[in-house]
Order: C-alpha cells, then structure tokens, then sequence
C-alpha cells in the first residue's frame, strides 16, 4: 500500500503561489486518511461477524440435526459411550479336557416397555404376570400411567416367553436383541465356572462380565475380541466330574454331613481333573450372596479352596517324609509312642493305647498322634515350618478362579514346639483341601512339588524337587499300608492298588473358646495306584455322622474313606485305567526246584 503524504511539496508550493494557506492542504489530507481507516476496520470488523454468525450456524444445525436423530430413535434408559458392536463382542466359550461344552453364549431377547406408546396399560399389566408370576400389577400399572418413557420389564426371555409377550399384541411392549451365558450342564463344576452378570447394557446390547469362578478369573480372556474364537479349555473331565459329583453328593446324604468336598488331581501335573464342592448351585440361575449367617452356609461357599480347615492326621505324611528325607528316621526305626505324653500342662493322646513304641511305617498306619509328635520334635519348629512352605502351606493357592484368594491358611501366632507337635498331626494349622491335594501330590510324584491349575496344558514341566525318588516310594508305601492294614482298610479297590491316609479333626467353636465334642471334618487323602501314583484324590465331609450301627461314628475311616473308595470305583474306567494286579517285591520271590 502506498502511502499519501501529509504536506506534498508540490500542491504546498502551489498553493503558496496562489496566495492560499498550506495548512488547510495537511488537515484535507488528515481527514481523508482517517476515513480510510475508519472503513478498513469497518470491513474488518463486518468480515469478523460473518465467520462468527457462520460458525454458530454450523454448530446450531449439528445440534438441531443430532436432536431430530435421538428424538427419531427408540429411548433407551441405559446409556452407553462406546458403539454396540464393542458391547457385542462375542465371550469365548469354555470347553473340558476333550473339548465338551461347559459354558457357552446364548441369543435371546430382552423386554423393555414404552409406556407412552400403550394402548392398554391394565391389560397389559395383567397379561404380563400371568406370564411372568415374579412381576408386581400394582407396581406395573403405575409406571405404565406414569410419566417414564423407557421401563425394563425382563432383561432375558425364552423363546415361549417371547411369543407369549408377541400375543398380548401391545405396541408399547418391545423387545431387544439380548446375548446371555449358557451352561448346558446345569450344577456341574458350578463352583469352577463361577458365574456371569450383565455389565454395560443398552436396549439392543448387552455386555457379559465374569462374577465368579474362572470366569471372573478369566474375564479379560474370555472377552478379548481376539481370542472370541478360540475356546478356554480346562483340565477338568465332564464324564469324571459328573461322576464324582453324582457320588459326593449321595455320600454326603447317606453319612448325614452337612456339606463335601472333593479333589481329583493329575499327580504330576496338578491338573485338576475334577473338583466339587456341596452344597452347590446353577450358575443359570445364580443366587445372591448371603447377607447373614456363616459365609459356609450358602451353596455359593467353596468348600474345596475357600474352606479352610484343620484337617487331622492326613498332615501326618509331612512330618514322616521330612525326617525320611532328613536321616532322621528310616520306615523301620522305632519311635516311643507311649501315652499320654506329657508337654508342660498340654497332654497329646492316642485314640488308642498302642504299647510304648511303634516303628515309624506303623507311627503312619496306626495314625499315632504320639509317634508323630515325637518325630516332630526332631525336627524341630524351623524346619517343620520351611518344608511346609515349600509344599505351598504358607499361602494362598495358586488357582484361576476368584475364590482361590481365599484360601489363606491359618497358621499360628507363635510356632513353639507345642505348635510343632500339634501341626505334625493337622491341628493348629488350617489350609484348604486344595492344599491337602497338592500337598499329596508332591510326595507321591516322586517329590517335585505340584501347583493345582484348572487349565489343560499338555507340555507343563514338573516342579522344582522337594524329596528324594527314595523318600516317595517309601511314602507310597506306608500310605499303601494304612488301606491294607490301618484306618482306611474300607478304602481297598480291587485292581487299583489305593493308598491314602486319614484325617479326623474336631471343629473349632466359630466364636472361639475351643471345639466342639460332637462335629468334625473326616478327611481321607489317597493315591492310586499306589504303586506308580497318577491320580489323587481328596474327600472331606463336614460334620459326618455315619448311623448303620448301634452307635454313631464320624471318624474318616467310617465316613470319607468309603466315600472315595465308590468314587475311585467309577471314577477309575472313566479316565483309563486298567484294574491291574499289584506288584509285589522281588524279595517275596523265591525259586522252585523242578
């Protein structure tokens, strides 16, 4: 732009030569600049407002065209941020061992009401709790007269339901398209599979979030768009589950327990192969959490690892295997197993009098409380403590269902030597039966300690080494001696070499002040075949009382020792095992002159 100048010497001169005065010149020119600048701004300032005017119009009309679109849509209560095909993300399906279905997804529909759209409310009403007995008139007629434009009346429905909801020929009642969680086994391994619920939710999407079990476990997996395809596949067995469910539970009913639990377990693997825990429930129909009483009375408690208890002399294994493998001991060495013995002002008895020694196979086969306690002893509370530790006592167990944090075992304030010789026969120490399992498992794999896992996985490697090869055979067969001979002589199941160890232990008072005379857990802990272990197997009954006889009995010997055996009998053919005859040691072998 060029620039006019105030005072031009050209017009200034002439303007001197025709007798006018040049100031008038500067003022003209003054003037007109700031007319100049007076309409630049002007244009500027108009230029301005019209962006302006034009931005408000855009955004008025993005607005206004957003609320004709929601006010052409069907309302929806239930809002959600993120677009439906994340929420209909498709959740994997979870599969056993050989591939069969255990939870799976469902296409269903919802029921939702506009109420401003009915014809006939009251009839409507009516019509509904015919169908549907849980639903309240009362409560219906008043949010259909009522000012809600949006009511949920049922967020899953059969097939029936919904052609009978079709029938009623209402315009206000609609329905959404609805996924839900299908287990076609009902109750089987409810306690594994947990349970699902609806999370975000509109009206035509929902989304399925793990609860409980391995599918709040798992939920992350389970949901991964990625993995949608793939199923998770467990370690469990659907024919031996069913099976040892179908046992349990008629074992429980016939020895008047109150409630079961049950662990079949890959010895070398710690692949859960079945595990119940009942009472139970459908995870179809899962019920709410129990708001008083003991957590241990409702169906949805896990007696299997969120129970916690002391459980007897099956804890009377550890404190043999660690002086076996210490040198302390050998399975002929003669322990003094005289009672009472006497500890301060503590006294630790027999169940019966079993003379002033007994060699440390027959401390195991007569389950002396004595005998272990002396063993215990050698030991000593530093190093009973460090070998349960590294069979897992000391914690949780490792386990992919949400319960598992819940097994956190008890152990005692101050371990003294007292609590040293209390433990060594399972009191003073509470763990979960899953524990116990593993526990077992360890000693009788050869020693390399086991982690339960409900997922199959053909290539784990075993675990780090607890005992010596020579320390677990000569466990398997002092635990082969107890069925044959000892406490757990109902336990014997032709061809199937059992071994097993029992345990009996009285019930702490819930509000402290000792136990209780008359309720116990029986336990039997067992292996089989003895011989060359691959399966263990965990029975515990709470409060067993078995009645056949003149008087009632409840050690496990009575009660959880026949229950496991009928459970290895049908549980045994299901997973390929052969009945085989036992072998004998070569020693027993002798030649013939011909």
């Amino acid at each position: 732009m060029i620039r006019t100048p105030l005072r031009p010497l050209a017009r200034i001169l002439d303007a001197r030569n025709r007798g006018e005065n040049p100031d008038a010149i500067e003022r003209e020119n003054i003037r007109l600049r700031h007319e100049e600048m007076r309409d630049r701004a002007r244009r500027r300032a108009e230029g301005r407002l019209l962006v302006l005017a034009g931005v408000f119009f855009v955004a008025f009309s993005i607005v206004g065209g957003r609320m004709a679109v929601l006010a052409g849509t069907e309302p929806s209560e239930p809002t959600t941020s993120v677009a439906g095909a994340q929420i209909f993300a498709q959740r994997a399906d979870i599969v056993d061992r050989e591939g069969r279905i255990l939870a799976t997804n469902f296409d269903t529909h919802s029921l939702y009401a506009q109420p401003q759209q009915m014809i006939d409310p009251e009839h409507a009403a009516d019509k509904l709790v015919e169908i549907f007995p849980d639903l309240d008139r009362a409560r219906l007629i008043k949010d259909f007269t009522g000012t809600r434009k949006f009511l949920w009346i049922k967020k899953k429905l059969s097939p029936e339901q919904k052609q009978a909801v079709h029938d009623i020929g209402e315009p206000g009642l609609l329905f959404g398209p609805r996924e839900m969680r299908l287990y076609p086994n009902g109750r089987l391994a409810a306690h594994v599979l947990g349970g699902t619920s609806f999370g975000r939710e509109g009206v035509h999407a929902a989304e399925l979030v793990g609860v409980a079990g391995i599918e709040r476990h798992q939920d992350a997996r389970l949901r991964d768009p990625a993995q949608a395809h793939e199923p998770l596949r467990l370690s469990l067995d659907l024919s031996v589950q069913a099976a040892m469910e179908r046992v349990l539970f008629g074992g429980m009913k016939i020895m008047n327990a109150k409630g079961a639990a049950g662990i079949l377990m890959d010895a070398h693997t710690g692949e859960v192969v079945a595990v119940a825990s009942l009472p139970d429930f459908d995870p179809n129909d899962r019920p709410a959490l129990p708001t008083s009483g003991s957590p241990s009375d409702s169906p949805l408690f896990n007696r299997a690892v969120q129970g916690v208890y002391e459980l007897g002399s099956t804890f009377k294994i550890f404190p043999v295997a660690q002086a076996l493998e210490l040198g302390l001991i050998n399975p002929e060495t003669m322990i003094n197993t005289k009672s009472p013995m006497q500890w301060g002002k503590f006294r630790i008895r027999d169940f019966k009098n079993y003379g002033p020694e007994l060699s440390a196979t027959k401390v195991i086969v007569k389950s002396s409380n004595v005998g272990t306690a002396r063993i215990a002893l050698e030991i000593g509370a530093a190093r009973q403590r460090e070998f349960l530790e590294s069979l897992g006592f000391m914690s949780p167990v490792h386990l992919e269902i949400a319960e598992a944090s819940g097994s956190t075992p008890l152990l005692p304030k101050n371990w003294s030597e007292l609590s040293t010789m209390t433990i060594s026969y399972g009191h003073g120490l509470s763990v979960s039966p899953m524990h116990l399992a593993a526990g077992y498992a360890t000693i009788a794999n050869g020693g390399r300690r086991v982690t339960p896992t409900l997922l199959h996985d053909p290539t784990r490697t075993p675990g780090e080494r607890i005992i010596t090869e020579k320390t677990s055979a000569a466990m398997r067969e002092m635990l082969r001696h107890v069925v044959t001979e000892g406490t757990a002589s109902l336990g014997e199941v032709p061809g199937y070499a059992v071994g097993g160890k029992t345990g009996t232990a009285d019930k702490p008072k819930e509000r402290g002040g000792g136990y209780y005379k008359d309720k116990v857990i029986s336990t039997f802990a067992s292996i089989f075949p003895a011989h060359d272990p691959k399966y263990v197997l965990v029975v515990t009954l709470d409060e067993p009382v078995e009645t056949s006889g003149s008087e009632a009995r409840r050690t496990a010997g009575w009660t959880a020792v026949p229950v496991a055996a009928e459970i290895i009998r049908r549980v045994a053919p299901l997973l390929g095992l052969r009945p085989e005859i036992e072998p004998r040691p070569l020693a027993a072998i002798s030649l013939t002159s011909n």
